[in-house]
């Protein structure tokens, strides 16, 4: 009779453990997109950089944030909020837990892809060159900077332009890093560089904010014969996160099938021809883990 009774209460205790056991590893894998969906808000780390994700008069806009408002509502989570950053503490930010998501016009690169995990394409851009009014120097490509060692070039540090400058010969040396967007209009504008770099969109819409009239984009610039260019952009996740990226890209083809991704691309200033097509994120991170 001990015996049995022993057997019963070893039995009991054995499915208590299991039942707690269960409990624990419901909690532990409790639904990112539910988690969001419940607090009714997603932080979103961006770059100030228009025309993907920039601050006006305290309101959060651009391409990728308009995107992404579509998104997140249709995945029923209703408000946005923004923490902005320098671009490159976007992705330690992320991976640090400070932001959801990042929507800030990041390209899809392998090294990235190697941190962090991109949702499907947006868009697809080139690059362009900012120089003094008449082009002194004769700047047409980032060979031509290569060829003329005395010649420096500002570009937002850990933006894609640096290997690419890197990848074209321009030397570290010729290589000015600044913080974000402005501080590389304002390299060029006094004279600690000869030229300033960046995607197309971002180029011209700064050129257009900062109502320089001595400064000029270079018309027919070279786009770089490197791997990246034209580059694509996409949001932003943590490599754990794999349901709330697959719950935004299913959302983001929709967007697609439906013709509303290009209206949004053009109320931001991008034309059709920055459809992202047929390009997969996965054929752009190559070898990286996705």
């Amino acid at each position: 009779m001990l015996v049995k009774r022993i057997g019963v209460t070893v039995l009991l205790l054995m499915l208590a453990l299991v039942g707690c056991s269960s409990s624990d590893t419901a909690g532990s894998g409790d639904s990112r997109l539910e988690e969001l969906r419940e607090k009714g808000v997603v932080y979103v780390g961006f770059a100030n950089e228009k025309p993907y994700a920039y601050e006006e008069n305290g309101e959060l806009k651009g391409e990728a944030v308009d995107i992404a408002k579509e998104i997140f509502q249709q995945l029923g989570i209703e408000r946005i909020e923004g923490r902005l950053a320098e671009f490159n503490e976007l992705i330690p930010g992320l991976n640090a837990g400070k932001f959801d998501v990042i929507t800030a016009g990041m390209a899809i690169l392998p090294n990235r892809c190697e941190r962090v995990d991109f949702a499907e394409p947006e868009y697809q851009v080139g690059d362009a060159l900012v120089v003094k009014k008449g082009n002194p120097k004769n700047l047409h490509s980032y060979e031509d900077i290569a060829k003329q060692p005395d010649t420096k070039i500002a570009v937002m540090s850990a933006s894609m332009e640096v290997d690419y400058l890197k990848q074209s010969g321009v030397k570290d040396e010729q290589i000015v890093l600044v913080p974000d967007i402005p501080a590389v209009m304002d390299a060029v504008k006094t004279g600690r560089a000869d030229a300033a770099t960046g995607t197309q969109l971002t180029m011209k819409n700064a050129l257009q904010s900062a109502g320089e009239e001595g400064l000029e984009l270079v018309s027919d610039f070279k786009q770089p014969d490197v791997e990246g260019i034209p580059s694509y952009g996409a949001a932003v996740f943590r490599q754990d996160d794999d349901e709330l990226r697959e719950a935004y890209n299913k959302e983001l083809q929709k967007l697609k099938e439906s013709g509303e991704l290009l209206n949004i691309l053009q109320k931001n200033g991008f034309g059709e021809e920055n459809l992202p097509g047929d390009m997969t994120t996965a054929q752009l991170c190559g070898n990286a883990t996705q």
